[in-house]
């Protein structure tokens, strides 16, 4: 019998093989294929594989599992969807929160570290989350908090290069200047800025490199 904190563990693994792309999208899922690869039980599989599949980053295919594919139309509605909710909450944000907390936030930044993409990946995702948690509405927190969690696995293609890391952070200072500042309207403006300019890279990039990202096994769709 499983315990839930092996139900987690295999989760966590299953979860990280997948945004780093050691499983790669479209690739299927079999329970009998996890059970082996993880020496797990079936029913933590499954339990994992129900809980991606509600994160988008695992979906049904037939009888079976696999990866959820990169989705090129999925990405542009997510930007559209963030930009709603994100501008909303920045400006929120601005007029709500406290210097203690905003200085929090700005801690968070300085763990960066700009060689480690990983690093940088984490802190920039914390960084929009714990915005959106700023603003006191935690119905807009939840909606950027699932935002990221979908994007996770292209926003690890997004950071590959030095000067794509040095972008993000500098837009991400600049946003939390505005909102320290309680410039509501010059926060909101730069976080719509910042997620059109990321969408836009990040699907130019996709684009470019279909064949090469197909060639290693990664699944791309209009």
């Amino acid at each position: 019998m499983s315990t839930p904190s092996q139900t987690t563990h295999l989760y966590e693994r299953l979860r990280s093989a997948i945004l780093t792309l050691e499983l790669t999208p479209g690739q299927a899922l079999t329970e009998r294929g996890l059970e082996q690869r993880f020496q797990a039980s079936r029913t933590p599989v499954r339990a994992a594989l129900d809980r991606l599949g509600t994160e988008g980053l695992a979906r049904r295919e037939g009888r079976g599992w696999i990866v959820a594919p990169i989705d090129l139309h999925e990405i542009g509605l997510i930007a559209e969807y963030r930009e709603a909710i994100e501008t909303a909450a920045v400006r929120l944000a601005a007029e709500r929160a406290s210097d203690k907390q905003l200085d929090v936030v700005f801690a968070l930044l300085e763990r960066r570290t700009p060689d480690d993409p990983q690093s940088v990946l984490r802190v920039g995702g914390d960084f929009h989350e714990e915005l959106a948690a700023l603003s006191g509405n935690r119905l807009l927190a939840d909606g950027v908090r699932g935002a990221m969690t979908r994007l996770a696995r292209t926003r690890w293609l997004e950071v590959r290069t030095t000067e794509a890391r040095e972008q993000a952070a500098t837009e991400h200072q600049a946003i939390l200047d505005a909102v320290r500042g309680r410039d509501a309207d010059r926060a909101s403006l730069l976080v719509a800025t910042h997620i059109r300019g990321t969408n836009e890279r990040l699907l130019a990039s996709l684009t470019s490199d279909r064949m090469r990202l197909r060639a290693h096994g990664l699944d791309i769709v209009d």
